[in-house]
């Protein structure tokens, strides 16, 4: 039976390694099913989803008095994926044609794969947007073929009732990939001696591509990070959370900024079949020594402020986006911080926010803003930044996601 659960996960994922689909097995639990029996049910709440090891099993989703067939589950394929990541009602029923065999993955299991094996997550969120086009595609046909038996008077309801299915997909996957993105952004940052660290994010529409992170490496080690994901979809949204997974799992084994985005570049091309790329900026601080190792890949020029000459500089480093094509030239440079410096890493959002007149709030607008608010912390800076943005745009529509993230020293480890 562990034999089986893991050849069925070779065909649904050929590009893990052996070792990967032995994990995945382990994690996972083989479940038997007799014919007719329910394996999933419309309306409840639950958090795990199947893979199909052998027989058959039917997806069903009840239409008014009746019960409309939208898919036939053969082994290879799996089903109730998006209850790992959302926490609504089951949206249709599953049950065994015949007596069958099944992989359940709970949401705990998945978010160790997301963590240590971001391909298997990648090509989840793929099936699931998949699984959402074909679901909806049952309905609309299903729609069609009654509305042709209606007489003429009724056409008008027809368009009616297929537009609001359409609008409904729409805005359901809007709403998962909004959450998908939120959830990846950390909460709370860690409890870093010496550093003050603050965060926000602002997407332009449901979904968007920045994310930002603060990863502890060790003891006298942080990593400090901003990203920007080309597009502003659904799309973005995954490859926004696979990208900080990469950086989760591959970060911590780190040698030098640099040599962790080109690893991070080479799995993403692996596993990515998208024209989307990723702006990258990525420091690792001592806090011992308070020297900072950095990379900026095709990234906007953090701003580093001085309080003790009251100046500040733009980081400059060579760099090319990562995820899209080969080789992408990466250049690492070296700052020294000091107490009371402060670091503002933001997203390209934050300077081309327009005002009524359609002019850019620009990086002159940004710096003088940071000098301004030099000597507070680094929340009220955060806040500050923000709030002249904000003020800037008015009533203006955002066009771009803005994001922030802005470190402090207080002192050193030493």
């Amino acid at each position: 039976m562990w034999g089986q659960a893991v050849e069925a996960l070779y065909d649904l994922f050929p590009n893990l390694s052996p070792e990967a689909l032995v994990d995945v097995a382990d994690l996972a639990r083989v479940r038997s099913f007799e014919e007719g029996q329910t394996i999933i049910q419309e309306g409840r709440l639950e958090h795990t989803f199947y893979i199909v090891l052998d027989g058959r099993a039917e997806v069903v989703k009840q239409m008014g008095d009746r019960e409309q067939s939208l898919a036939l589950k053969t082994p290879g394929q799996f089903f109730g994926e998006m209850a790992l990541i959302e926490d609504v009602s089951r949206s249709a029923t599953v049950r065994a044609l015949e007596p069958c065999r099944a992989l359940e993955i709970d949401r705990y299991v998945f978010g160790q794969l997301l963590k240590h094996q971001p391909s298997v997550a990648l090509t989840l969120m793929r099936q699931l947007s998949v699984n959402l086009r074909k679901t909806d595609h049952a309905i609309i046909e299903h729609l069609r073929q009654k509305n042709e038996e209606l007489a003429r008077a009724y056409e008008e309801l027809r368009a009616a009732q297929t537009q609001l299915i359409e609008k409904e997909r729409l805005e359901r996957e809007l709403e998962i990939a909004g959450e998908v993105q939120q959830s990846f952004l950390p909460a709370e940052f860690p409890d870093i001696p010496g550093l003050c660290l603050a965060g926000r994010n602002r997407p332009a529409r449901e979904v968007g591509g920045d994310f930002y992170d603060v990863i502890v490496l060790d003891d006298d080690h942080v990593g400090l990070l901003t990203a920007d994901v080309s597009d502003k979809s659904v799309h973005a949204a995954i490859f926004m959370a696979v990208t900080r997974a990469l950086f989760v799992a591959q970060a911590r084994d780190f040698v030098s900024p640099r040599q962790t985005l080109l690893d991070i570049h080479r799995l993403l091309i692996k596993v990515s079949t998208s024209e989307m790329f990723v702006t990258v900026f990525y420091g690792i601080l001592n806090l011992c020594t308070l020297e900072m190792h950095f990379v900026r890949a095709g990234h906007d020029r953090p701003i580093l402020y001085h309080p003790s000459s009251g100046k500040l500089e733009l980081l400059e480093a060579n760099g090319r986006f990562l995820g899209l094509l080969d080789g992408p030239t990466l250049e690492e440079r070296t700052v020294q911080l000091a107490t009371g410096d402060l670091l503002v890493l933001y997203s390209d959002g934050m300077t081309d926010a327009r005002s009524a007149q359609s002019e850019p709030f620009g990086l002159a607008r940004l710096q003088e803003t940071v000098l301004a608010h030099g000597g507070d912390t680094a929340q009220q800076v955060c806040d500050a930044l923000f709030a002249a943005v904000l003020a800037y745009q008015g009533d203006t529509e955002q066009f771009d996601d803005m994001t922030l993230l802005v470190a402090q020293v207080v002192q050193s480890k030493r």
